[in-house]
């Protein structure tokens, strides 16, 4: 896989909080970097998933009006984790 290059400036106090911090795990610096780019990167790209379902989602309601009553959303959650569990509603129950 071929690899790019970004160049990202870091104050002098991140700098060598992150040069402290390899040191201590035996990484490079670079190889931190590309880990927690690679985390942000990941966690914002399910962010716009999630984003993008709950559109999909909102515009179904716009055009149908069908919802799940926020009562029956209330007791199916409190009732997670109990001895009787409810199934989850759905739309239209």
């Amino acid at each position: 896989m071929a690899s790019g290059t970004i160049d990202l400036d870091l104050d002098q106090d991140l700098e060598q909080r992150l040069r402290s911090l390899a040191a201590r795990r035996g990484a490079s610096p670079q190889a931190l970097l590309q880990e927690a780019a690679r985390e942000y990167v990941e966690r914002e790209e399910a962010f716009e998933r999630e984003r993008d379902e709950d559109e999909v989602r909102y515009q179904h309601y716009l055009r149908t009006g069908e919802a799940v009553d926020h009562d029956k959303v209330a007791a199916w959650l409190d009732s997670i984790g109990t001895d009787n569990p409810l199934p989850p509603p759905h739309r239209g129950s």
